[in-house]
């Protein structure tokens, strides 16, 4: 940095003719001019300036060196402008990873945000995979559960709850469950998770998951097929509240054993700690709390 500084004292000095007019320039005093511009002649071994009462001068190897030294000083001054200009307004690129079922959650809101801040740029990864915030550059991550990281930061959003629900038309030909076991009756339609290849289990209160007979010749590793397939009357599906809502709301899915289910989760944004929070990604942050479509 004194490198730097020396530097920016010696072109501005050359383009000025002074010591004086440069430190008007650089909001310093002469002396403090004069000073670096030692510094930056001792370092080099060269003198960079004719000097007199009444002149400023560039030696022969003050007139080389200005060539060079002024397209530097020229960049970082145009390289602190942007720096600027992205820390005063939100703009620039963030990349963002979401598990598989986070664009139910986010594409809602995809409007109002790039409406509201279209100098933002959204590269968005959908993927259950357990991504390395910090190693893999990412900006923000959502996740749900617990996390032990203390490298990162969070932001709850809100918590979500599961459901058990089948189109009106399977729950006419099947009938509707009334305890957990008689889902073994029932066809069921599972989820296996595409990272681990563990199936998603159908947890609930006062029930042993490992006693739970399930019958099912359909297994999904895709969130939206197996709500198609739900749809379409194929059988009963357990899965987060938040991804059928549009669904429950226009009686095409149907709740049942609500009152047997508690299981759920949190979601929280997580960034990395180490670094300072730019606009983008704090107008992001404050966009998704505030209009997130999870219960608090």
């Amino acid at each position: 940095m004194e490198s730097l500084s020396g530097l920016t004292a010696f072109v501005k000095a050359a383009q000025a003719g002074s010591f004086a007019s440069a430190a008007e320039r650089l909001g310093v005093s002469a002396s403090a001019v004069g000073k670096s511009v030692a510094r930056l002649e001792s370092s080099l071994g060269v003198s960079l300036f004719n000097r007199s009462t009444r002149s400023l001068s560039l030696t022969e190897e003050g007139a080389l060196f200005y060539e060079r030294s002024q397209r530097i000083v020229q960049e970082l001054e145009e390289a602190e402008q942007e720096l600027s200009r992205l820390m005063s307004a939100p703009r620039g690129r963030l990349r963002l990873s979401f598990p598989a079922i986070g664009y139910r959650l986010l594409l809602p809101l995809l409007p109002g945000f790039t409406a509201q801040y279209p100098d933002i740029e959204l590269d968005l990864d959908f993927n259950d995979r357990l991504v390395d915030v910090i190693g893999e550059g990412y900006d923000a991550v959502l996740r749900s559960g617990d996390f032990a990281d203390s490298r990162l930061k969070a932001r709850r959003l809100g918590g979500f709850r599961f459901c058990l629900v089948a189109s009106a038309d399977y729950f006419s030909r099947r009938g509707r469950p009334l305890q957990p076991a008689d889902l073994s009756g029932h066809e069921c339609l599972l989820y296996r998770f595409s990272g681990s290849g563990q199936l998603q289990p159908w947890q609930f209160d006062g029930v042993d998951v490992r006693q739970l007979t399930l019958q099912g010749s359909l297994v999904f590793n895709n969130l939206e097929a197996q709500i198609s397939a739900a749809r379409r009357g194929l059988g009963l599906i357990y899965v987060p509240d938040f991804s059928v809502q549009e669904y429950l709301d226009s009686g095409e899915l149907v709740c049942a054993l609500d009152d047997c289910i508690s299981a759920g989760g949190q979601f929280s944004l997580l960034w990395p700690g180490n670094r300072h929070l730019l606009p983008k990604l704090r107008v992001f942050i404050d966009y998704l709390a505030e209009h997130i479509g999870l219960d608090r």
